[in-house]
């Protein structure tokens, strides 16, 4: 690892970022789902619906949701009767996915964890699961604040079964010209301010904008997913880039 990695636009050592990011999540957590709304006036979900067809969870598997902790994805992919186990660094995330899968249960009469949900604290760069334990890996919009980003994709191709998949949703550089300088714009005068107005915090909104900014590339993520071990690599954009599923096998 460098000496120095980013935080947004600064550059800090890699053990300040990891604190400061478990420190913008725990404060953003409790507003975390309502900020995606506000932010991306909703079509989070559409992404997270195309993402999970993509994922083509299967009764039977057992998936690892990484930095899954309010349970967007898990919830989705549960509904395919496969065991999903949702991970994350942040247990104030992980707090509000297990009260959210709660509440899913008293509404359906179902036990809290839904019968096929497992939390768990986990640091992607370090799993703490064995080699070639999952049938798929996810992780939607949480590679990016993965301060080694290497290791964690090196511990994603560890932790699959041969055969195994692996698919990252996250947001990307925006190639549709025009609109990648409305979007740069709104992203870096409108979002922070929203932080402030719906979750009183302008500063950790801002971070999560700048962290897009810093992100590789989609060629050279894919490259780095190759890197890592897997094979097949794929990176499918939506709205120009603004968003990507990057996917990948082991073999």
């Amino acid at each position: 690892m460098p000496d120095t990695v980013s935080f947004g636009y600064e550059d800090v050592a890699p053990e300040e970022k990891t604190a400061r990011v478990r420190g913008v999540f725990s404060n953003v957590a409790a507003k975390y789902d309502l900020m995606n709304d506000a932010m991306s006036g909703g079509l989070h979900r559409v992404w997270k619906d195309a993402f999970v067809r993509r994922v083509k969870p299967r009764a039977g598997e057992h998936i690892l949701d990484m930095a899954g902790g309010t349970g967007d994805i898990a919830f989705r992919m549960a509904e395919s009767g496969a065991s999903i186990t949702v991970a994350d660094i942040n247990p104030e995330m992980l707090a509000v996915g297990i009260e959210r899968a709660a509440e899913r249960g008293r509404a359906n009469g179902r036990k809290p964890d839904i019968g096929s949900l497992v939390w768990s604290e986990a640091n992607a760069e370090t799993l703490q699961w064995p080699d070639r334990f999952f049938d798929a890996y996810t992780i939607a919009f949480g590679i990016r604040n993965v301060t080694d980003i290497p290791a964690a994709l090196r511990e994603a191709h560890r932790v699959l079964k041969r055969g195994g998949r692996f698919f990252c949703l996250e947001f990307s550089t925006n190639v549709w010209p025009g609109f990648a300088q409305v979007y740069d714009a709104y992203s870096h005068h409108v979002v922070p301010k929203l932080g402030k107005l719906l979750a009183n915090d302008e500063d950790s909104y801002r971070y999560l904008i700048e962290s897009i900014r810093r992100f590789p590339d989609m060629p050279s993520f894919q490259r780095m997913i190759g890197e890592a071990g897997f094979v097949q690599t794929r990176v499918e954009p939506m709205l120009g880039g603004l968003v990507a599923i990057h996917s990948g096998w082991k073999v």
